[in-house]
């Protein structure tokens, strides 16, 4: 678990929060392999049994004080007593993770018997969009195929089609069956007939390492569905004009509703690829993409505004039922149509090796500060203050937070907080000093070949296992005396992750053009407070003494590099602006990517590594800035532009003609010079 703090001296004070300008929170990638600094997690057992407080429920760690009988509460300083248990527990001090590290991964008992737990097996479905062209369906197959390669033993698979009507394929005999189930174009409309009784659940979901090449002779036998096919399917007569034919929603609300009914029984977590090659036109679910267009024009409304919020909330109560059901869905859209992502994109997740399902992640703090804002791809739970649940994470997923001092008066803006109470903070005192905890709860499928490995049971092998665990990290972080101290603790990257969740906020509920003012005040007011502190200069009468400001941040080094990231992030396509040629999607997949990155990939999406190398397997210098003089003055001949998902090398003309290339990163450097 890497926790990330925009500055790791807490400010002491709402007046020192306010004068120093900085968003004050945290990023945290919970399963990450190792924290901040490189260290892995203290792995124990009997998780059930750490002890939580009375007041606050915060778990026992190693910042509480402890004597032979109880226990003080290093979040409330509540003093808790131990049960004669937890006494025999640690009197052994070393057994006990808890006890070692602030930083833990306990087991926790599952529910179930044992035969339960070793049940669950991974299920992969792919749904495949037929109201598509031969290229989609090609690169389509290409990637089926390249997956089901990569799919551990053990693993189920089942492949859907949707178009008008959806299709279900029996790969478990000797020839790929396909049974159909017409969809009703009604928008309120669901299928007629159930899924489970046109094909039961064990015979749609095929083991992989058994059906492997049944499943392919069923990919190869895929074909785009013909608009004859679309007019005589939806009723209409052949004269007719053909609306839609993508019935993209009820198909993911069948498969849903149909994995969903067997769910903790077959499997523990299954994984839904929707293959998408336009937007639902058809059916429950369907989007009207003529929201994109020159209507904006004549009706004088704001595009950049008013094409990111969503226009239905059919694929939000979706997600509640992906929730429920314990389905993750994976959409892959290839497409040059607009799709209108914003309505899709609560659906929209990622394709990782290793996944956890069924999280809980809760964040604690010491009484005088709170968390403010959460941000991340997370369902806040209606019941419980700061606990989200989380459909699946991978070790990559982060998460945002942003705190508050507790009290009740003062204001928010959307990159800062402002509170004129001055009656609240941090004590000076070592011993008060800021306490985080974050608790993680997650459930994983553990392979074969681990199971083996930890010397189970010989009945284990070649199935899988759920292992429920609690990871919980507990941080103490210190407090700055001065401004200064505030300003040379500063994360740059951590502050432009919690900067760019703010700024997608803002652009989809006010507009990009909101989020960009707000973003160029936040640089404004930093480099105002940054002088006004640093005393370059100084005001008498509402007048200026000084002659130049400090723009640069020169006495600063942890500023200084918040300038070119603020510029960069101006000049990314998140918040350019809809004239200037950046669809809609692009932008709605963007806000997607980056609000669910950790800080130092983030970094490198907004502002890109430029190295270079001596010769192609010799690096000459590992960063050089944005800019053509780097590339001029260096006399490196090879360049390597790292932009995250863009990779590009350069060849300048002192390379080696044999292994020269033509392509340039020139666009990028312009745009960041």
């Amino acid at each position: 678990m890497a926790v990330r703090a925009t500055v790791s001296r807490f400010p002491q004070n709402e007046d020192v929060q306010e004068s120093s300008g900085l968003p004050w929170g945290v990023t945290v990638t919970p399963f990450a392999s190792k924290d901040e600094n490189g260290l892995s997690p203290v792995y124990g057992s009997d998780g059930d049994l750490l002890p939580r407080c009375e007041n606050c429920y915060g778990y026992f760690n190693t910042y509480c004080g402890i004597d032979q009988w109880a226990w003080n509460c290093s979040l409330c300083g509540t003093l808790n007593g131990l049960t004669s248990q937890a006494i025999s527990r640690y009197s052994r001090p070393q057994s006990c993770a808890e006890m070692m590290s602030s930083f833990i991964d306990l087991e926790l008992p599952m529910e179930g018997s044992e035969e339960e737990m070793m049940q669950a097996r991974p299920v992969y479905v792919a749904a495949v969009d037929l109201s598509s062209s031969e290229d989609f369906l090609e690169l389509t197959k290409s990637a089926l195929q390249a997956a089901l390669e990569a799919l551990a033993p053990g693993s189920l698979f089942g492949l859907a089609t949707f178009s008008h009507k959806m299709g279900l394929y029996d790969v478990q005999g000797p020839i790929p069956v396909v049974k159909n189930i017409f969809i009703s174009p009604d928008t309120e409309g669901t299928l007629p007939i159930e899924p489970e009784d046109v094909m039961p659940l064990l015979q749609f979901l095929a083991p992989v390492e058994t059906c492997k090449d049944r499943i392919t002779a069923a990919l190869d036998t895929l074909k785009p569905t013909t608009s004859w096919e679309r007019t005589t399917g939806a009723g209409q007569g052949l004269e007719g004009v053909v609306m839609g034919g993508r019935g993209f929603g009820v198909a993911m609300e069948t498969l849903l509703k149909y994995l969903g009914s067997e769910y903790g029984n077959t499997f523990a977590l299954a994984r839904v690829f929707a293959f998408l090659s336009g937007p639902p036109d058809y059916g429950a679910g369907q989007l009207d993409t003529r929201r994109y267009g020159e209507q904006y024009a004549s009706k004088g409304e704001d595009a950049d505004k008013a094409l990111l919020p969503e226009q239905t909330p059919f694929y939000k109560d979706l997600a509640a039922v992906a929730v429920q059901a314990g389905v993750c869905v994976d959409i892959f859209a290839v497409t040059n149509e607009y799709t209108d992502l914003a309505s899709l994109k609560i659906c929209i997740g990622c394709l990782v090796d290793r996944m956890l399902f069924g999280c809980i992640l809760r964040l604690r703090t010491s009484s005088e500060f709170k968390p403010g804002h959460s941000y991340g791809h997370f369902f806040p739970d209606p019941q419980y203050e700061n606990v989200q649940h989380i459909i699946c994470c991978d070790s990559f997923a982060t998460y945002a937070y942003d705190f508050d001092f507790t009290s009740e008066t003062g204001f928010s803006s959307p990159l800062c907080t402002f509170d004129f109470t001055s009656a609240t903070g941090f004590s000076r005192y070592a011993s008060e000093q800021p306490v985080l905890q974050i608790a993680f709860q997650y459930t994983v499928v553990v392979p074969p070949e681990e199971l083996s490995a930890s010397r189970l049971v010989s009945a284990s092998r070649g199935k899988h296992m759920l292992k429920r665990r609690l990871r919980i990290r507990t941080l103490l972080f210190g407090i700055a005396g001065n401004m200064n101290e505030l300003y040379d603790s500063v994360d740059p990257e951590a502050v432009l992750s919690l900067l760019v969740h703010k700024v997608i906020l803002a652009s989809l509920e006010q507009g990009v053009r909101e989020g960009r003012m707000l973003l160029h005040d936040w640089l404004v007011i930093l480099t105002a407070q940054y002088n006004d502190v640093s005393k370059i200069v100084q005001f008498k009468n509402g007048g200026s003494i000084a002659s130049q400001l400090d723009v640069a941040f020169s006495q600063c080094p942890q500023l200084q590099p918040l300038p070119r990231l603020v510029f960069a992030l101006l000049r990314n396509p998140l918040l350019r602006f809809h004239e200037e040629g950046v669809h809609p999607d692009y932008r709605i997949y963007l806000q997607c990517l980056c609000s669910a990155l950790e800080p130092g990939s983030l970094h490198r999406v907004i502002y890109p590594a430029l190295m270079s190398y001596s010769t192609p397997d010799k690096q000459a210098y590992p960063r050089h800035s944005l800019s053509r003089a780097a590339l001029i003055t260096s006399g490196s001949p090879i360049f390597f532009l790292d932009a995250f998902t863009t990779l590009i090398v350069f060849y300048s003309s002192t390379a080696d003609p044999c292994t020269s290339f033509s392509s340039t990163p020139r666009l990028f450097i312009e745009e960041y010079n």
